[in-house]
């Protein structure tokens, strides 16, 4: 047996306790969200409580995406539809893209990282073929150079997008995973 059936194994026990408990009543809330926003944040794990708890976010506020860097790469990829289907089927009016100081995709050496993927067992041929195919791995691996141009890209990229409707107010947030202050980047009132 390895670590990760391990993990699940304990996951799984800790679960059906909660469920025999009914742990999971405090939780209830409809999908949709209370506050009518959908925020587009990084998976650091130190925003998992943090970020909700320093925006009074309770469990049905707000419909949260998580991503490394809470960036957009691309504006018809998975991020893109779910905050227009958060948009069109809950009902959002407002767009929230926080990231965070001190982000890994900030300035991350993407040859370190093909260094630790090929040190895993994945072959330089399989780089190879994706590049052959027209995936430039280092591209799609890389971060940013700055968080705030980051936020700003990714705010651009939902306020021009051709399926967002022009009254959506996106704003752009960077948060900090130490005191959870939160500064303004991208006043979605004022742009």
């Amino acid at each position: 047996m390895n670590n990760k059936t391990r993990k699940l194994d304990k996951l799984l026990e800790y679960n059906k306790a909660f469920v025999e408990n009914k742990e999971y009543e405090k939780y209830e809330t409809s999908k949709e969200p209370d506050k009518k926003i959908v925020i587009l944040s990084c998976m650091d794990t130190r925003l998992t409580d943090l970020l909700p708890k320093s925006m009074n976010l309770k469990n049905g506020d707000a419909k949260i995406i998580k991503n490394a860097g809470a960036t957009i790469m691309h504006p018809f990829g998975s991020i893109m539809r779910s905050i227009i289907v958060a948009i069109y089927e809950f009902e959002v009016d407002e767009v929230l893209i926080i990231g965070h100081h001190g982000c890994g995709m900030c300035n991350l050496d993407t040859e370190v990282l093909l260094d630790k993927i090929l040190a895993r067992d994945i072959s330089e041929d399989t780089i190879n073929t994706l590049s052959n195919s027209g995936i430039n791995v280092s591209k799609f691996l890389h971060g940013f150079e700055s968080v705030e141009e980051s936020i700003e890209d990714s705010v651009n990229v939902v306020k021009n997008h051709p399926l967002i409707p022009k009254d959506i107010i996106v704003h752009g947030l960077v948060i900090s995973p130490q005191t959870g202050k939160i500064d303004i980047v991208v006043d979605g009132y004022n742009s």
